[in-house]
């Protein structure tokens, strides 16, 4: 479902967000906590962490903007328009698996 509302990791406003599960549904998240996301958001959280990462540590919105890599991502986004087209980076980590 989309909304037009503020980004839950971001904070940005107004823009058009996505529901991400904190607990991927593969994991038993699908009727479990979620989170507003905007497009950019979302796909990097995807873009960074496995979805067995997500389940088992990165599934509070707290440990997602703890993580050192999104700090440095959220400080950038957070500067930029909401109509700016963002481009999302991949996880060498990710990438070797």
């Amino acid at each position: 479902m989309k909304d037009e509302t503020y980004c839950e990791l971001c904070r940005r406003s107004p823009i058009e967000t996505t529901e991400h599960h904190l607990i991927p549904r593969q994991f038993g998240g699908a009727e479990g906590p979620t989170a507003q996301l905007c497009i950019p958001c979302h796909k990097q959280v995807h873009a960074w962490f496995t979805n067995e990462e997500l389940a088992g540590f990165y599934n509070t919105l707290d440990r997602l903007k703890d993580h050192p890599t999104m700090e440095k991502y959220l400080k950038f986004v957070k500067k930029q328009p909401t109509d700016k087209k963002i481009t999302i980076k991949k996880s060498n980590r990710k990438k070797r698996k």
